[in-house]
C-alpha cells in the first residue's frame, strides 16, 4: 500500500446500492463500480474487466466476487483479482463508512494530478 494520504470523497449511502448489485460512480478520470454483496459488505473496483474491459457493474454478485457479463471471468471484489485459471486484475479503491455515507478514497497525489491536468 502507497504512504500517500488519501481523500475521501462522499459518494451516497448503502441504500443507494441494490442488494447483490452495484453502482456506477464517475470519479478523478475513473468509472468505479461500487458493489453490495448479500451480506452488506460493500467494495470498490474498476468498472474494466482486466480481459477486455467488460461492464463489471452489469455482472453477477456472488459472495464477494463479480461475473463479467461479456465472457463469465470472475473477479474478487476484495482486490479486483481475476479468479481461478483467468489471469488479470482490475483497480481497487478503499472504501469507508461514515455516518451512513460511503466515502471513496483516492490517494492526494492522483487528486492532485487530475486537478492540474
Amino acid at each position: 500500500m502507497s504512504s500517500q494520504p488519501l481523500v475521501w470523497f462522499d459518494i451516497g449511502s448503502l441504500s443507494d446500492i441494490p442488494v447483490r448489485g452495484a453502482r456506477r460512480v464517475d470519479i478523478e478520470g475513473d468509472t468505479v463500480a461500487i458493489f453490495r454483496t448479500a451480506s452488506d459488505d460493500v467494495y470498490a473496483i474498476s468498472d474494466r474487466c482486466p480481459h477486455q474491459g467488460g461492464p463489471l457493474s452489469q455482472g453477477i454478485v456472488h459472495g464477494d466476487c463479480v461475473t463479467c457479463p461479456l465472457h463469465n471471468w470472475v473477479i474478487s471484489l476484495k482486490d479486483g483479482s481475476a479468479q481461478g485459471a483467468d489471469q488479470g486484475q482490475t483497480r481497487h479503491y478503499p472504501l469507508k463508512m461514515e455516518d451512513d455515507r460511503l466515502k471513496l478514497g483516492l490517494e492526494s497525489c492522483a487528486v492532485q494530478e487530475s486537478v492540474s491536468a
